[in-house]
């Protein structure tokens, strides 16, 4: 039979247009269909483990396998394994609308699409079409705002919730915080930076406050029952503007996902659940997966415990290492052990480091690029002599024919890489380091977002908050009775009815308000205009994306009287408008800008970086998934890896050892770990010297020495040794020096 698949957007829901001569067969069936051309011609470069992972279960496609876990060791071909695992069931005939795949990143959830589309393609030849169906690919939290919307009737949500990006979602907290009279106590209270996190590490964890306070945020102790009543009315201003944070994303679906019924419909809609970066999921994120598929079967996981890195996020080691025994039987387990990336004894000393874990899958990486170079532990003085080190060093790779692009610096904090670029920038050495602004902190580019996520969601109170003083002579306290009217006659007008006839009322009432509000004297030659554009905004008068380019040409000249880069800013909302043109509605560019933005923005623009060539710095959080011919890991001693923060359970100690392993792995054929041995007090006269000693990573026992090449640098001067006719010169001129001592107490 001849099966044939729509190809909806992203945000569409999966549909089968046909399955000819077949009506009654199931969208996933697969008994019928053609025989795969044979398994050697597509699967021939995977090596043994990659393949028994991608082949797992293809005998019976008709039911979906147990679970399988692939624990995927750093450099093995983690990404290409998987993606050959989904091409070889769209291949065998699963219906890629019934497989849904989570990533971590927008950008791997676009590139695993794009190598299921070659793979397949290769496999099936002219039908490679099929592996396009695969609409349901993204990250947890994308996945996430699309079902809610599409459950948002069943789960009382209006479905034109807004997203609240982080800064946003602090800047609720903020509000509610000040409303409640915590940021006038007359001892200082957390700010609201502190709150957000706490609130985030709570639902994320599923710990207690008490317990998050004792474990992470101990300085704030004393204030728990005020942050319990302050969490409380936060969650309470978000549900009446009906706003969503990123936790919320997650929240409601765990929610969802636990009512049996809601359960029963999302895992009818996917035979198969792949998860990418397994190790890198919450509580919440593991518990979501076991309410889709609570016996296992179609699940299947992917991730390398020891690159479990990111427990500041909510993250757990715990939700990997305990997966098996959630089923029973328990769950398949492959494990891939060749690395395609580092040499034999970067791999062997990368190896010893991790075998001294706690807790942890078993594991021996190894590859054939075999070498005799061993990694490089290196003593110098200080972080002078660090920086200088490292300069000459990757200045002697760059003459000998090694990019600058090839080379990186990876460091435990973002500080901790200050001294190196003083030091590069002295030397004329171009680098670019990871970190900075992220598009949507950038004020404009917040200005025209909240006008649009006012008009999709009247509640949004922040964003209300934020637009109405764009206009001159418009304050926090007018803009705050500007809200009040708008919510008073909401609440007047909008009771009663279903939730999106309340959004409709809410839309109403917020014109309606802008109308009848009388402004201050100096807003009143821009306020008939702003208000025209609400109401256009608020009632949909206008198409998109036809409505952005209103919302930027009426921006404009409050952007022009604001600031004096205007013209930069102007360029940057031209492109944004330029990018609502690829999305079908307001909502779905406001979600997917909200939860995938680009990191470009004029607010980091600076002196041009005019070189074809450049050092890369990262934390080593940053560079996980990255590598580099040549790596030099930054402050290798106690109280830097680990952290002097990170060493106050095992847990932590042994999350410490991951983020070394991590930096190690990252490299391809040379590894410095350079241990300073002097750090030098703050806090103390420009040339003070007090200083501490530091002594080498606790991670690296003497035990693993014979792994590492160890030397000092610089290298220690050679003093030449007394000549014998000197020292017979000498023995002519013997001097009592203890008999004068004495005699200066006589």
């Amino acid at each position: 039979m001849d099966i044939q698949y729509a190809s909806p957007s992203l945000f569409d829901p999966p549909i089968v247009l046909s399955v000819a001569d077949s009506p009654s067969s199931p969208p996933s069936a697969a008994t019928d269909a053609p025989a795969p051309p044979a398994a050697a011609d597509w699967l021939a470069k995977l090596n043994a483990a990659q393949r028994e992972a991608v082949e797992y279960g293809a005998n019976d496609l008709t039911r979906p396998p147990g679970a399988l876990l692939v624990i995927a060791g750093a450099g093995s071909g983690k990404t290409n394994t998987l993606a050959h695992r989904v091409a070889n069931l769209v291949v065998n005939g699963v219906d890629p609308h019934r497989i849904l795949l989570l990533t971590f990143s927008r950008r791997a959830a676009l590139e695993m699409t794009r190598r299921v589309t070659r793979i397949a393609g290769a496999a099936l030849g002219s039908r490679a079409a099929l592996a396009q169906g695969l609409t349901w690919s993204g990250t947890f939290h994308s996945v996430g705002a699309r079902l809610l919307r599409e459950y948002a009737d069943l789960i009382g949500l209006a479905p034109t919730f807004t997203i609240n990006d982080r800064e946003d979602s602090a800047d609720l907290m903020n509000l509610v915080r000040h409303e409640l009279g915590l940021s006038a106590k007359e001892k200082r209270f957390p700010s609201k930076t502190a709150c957000f996190s706490i609130y985030s590490r709570v639902v994320n964890t599923g710990a207690s406050l008490a317990e998050v306070l004792d474990g992470a945020f101990p300085w704030c102790r004393e204030w728990e029952a005020d942050l319990r009543a302050l969490f409380a009315a936060y969650v309470d201003a978000k549900q009446k503007q009906s706003v969503l944070d990123y936790d919320d994303l997650l929240l409601y679906w765990s929610h969802m996902a636990a009512e049996p019924a809601i359960a029963a419909d999302l895992s009818g809609r996917f035979d198969h659940v792949l998860v990418d970066e397994y190790q890198d999921t919450n509580r919440l994120q593991a518990s979501i997966l076991l309410a889709l598929k609570p016996d296992g079967r179609g699940l299947t996981v992917v991730g390398d415990d020891a690159q479990s890195i990111y427990s500041f996020r909510g993250a757990t080691v715990r939700n990997i290492l305990d997966f098996p025994a959630h089923f029973d039987p328990p769950a398949k387990q492959v494990t891939l052990e060749q690395n395609y990336r580092s040499t034999q004894p970067i791999l062997e000393a990368s190896n010893a480091v991790i075998d001294l874990a706690a807790e942890r899958y078993t594991k021996n990486l190894w590859t054939d690029r075999a070498s005799a170079q061993r990694p490089h532990l290196v003593t110098v003085a200080d972080d002078a002599d660090q920086a200088r080190y490292i300069v000459e060093q990757v200045l002697a790779a760059r003459e000998a024919g090694m990019k600058l692009k090839s080379q990186a610096v990876l460091f435990r904090a973002a500080h901790h890489s200050a001294t190196l670029e003083i030091e590069l920038t002295r030397r004329n050495i171009p680098f670019v380091k990871f970190g900075g602004l992220k598009f949507l902190d950038s004020v404009h580019v917040k200005d025209v977002l909240a006008v649009l996520r006012w008009g999709e969601n009247p509640r949004d109170r922040v964003a209300g908050f934020r637009v109405v003083q764009l206009l001159p002579g418009v304050g926090p306290a007018t803009a705050a009775r500007v809200l009040d009217d708008i919510a008073a006659r909401t609440s007047a007008e909008g009771s009663g009815g279903s939730a999106r006839e309340a959004e409709h009322a809410a839309s109403n009432c917020t014109a309606g308000a802008l109308a009848a509000f009388a402004p201050p004297a100096r807003a009143l030659e821009d306020w008939h205009p702003f208000v025209a554009l609400m109401s256009s905004v608020c009632g949909r008068q206008t198409p998109w994306p036809a409505e952005f380019e209103m919302v930027r040409r009426w921006y404009e000249p409050h952007l022009e009287r604001n600031h004096e880069d205007a013209v930069i800013r102007q360029a940057d909302l031209v492109q944004m408008e330029s990018i609502a043109g690829t999305y079908a509605s307001r909502e779905r560019f406001l979600t997917e800008l909200t939860l995938d933005p680009p990191d470009a923005t004029s607010d980091e623009s600076g002196v041009p970086l005019i070189d074809e060539d450049y050092l890369i710095l990262s934390t080593i959080h940053s560079a996980k998934g990255q590598e580099w011919r040549n790596v030099f890991v930054l402050n290798g001693v106690d109280g830097c890896i680990p952290s002097d923060l990170g060493t106050g359970s095992e847990a932590e100690i042994d999350e410490e050892r991951r983020l070394l392993y991590v930096a190690m792995t990252r490299a391809k054929e040379e590894l410095h770990i350079v241990m300073p041995q002097r750090f030098y007090v703050h806090n103390q006269t420009q040339l003070g010297d007090r200083h501490v000693w530091a002594s080498r990573t606790r991670f690296i026992p003497p035990h693993l020495l014979p792994l590492f090449d160890s030397h000092a640098w610089p290298p220690a001067p050679v003093v030449a040794a007394p000549t014998a006719a000197g020292l017979a010169a000498a023995a002519h001129a013997k001097v009592e020096i203890a008999a004068r001592l004495r005699k200066m107490w006589d």
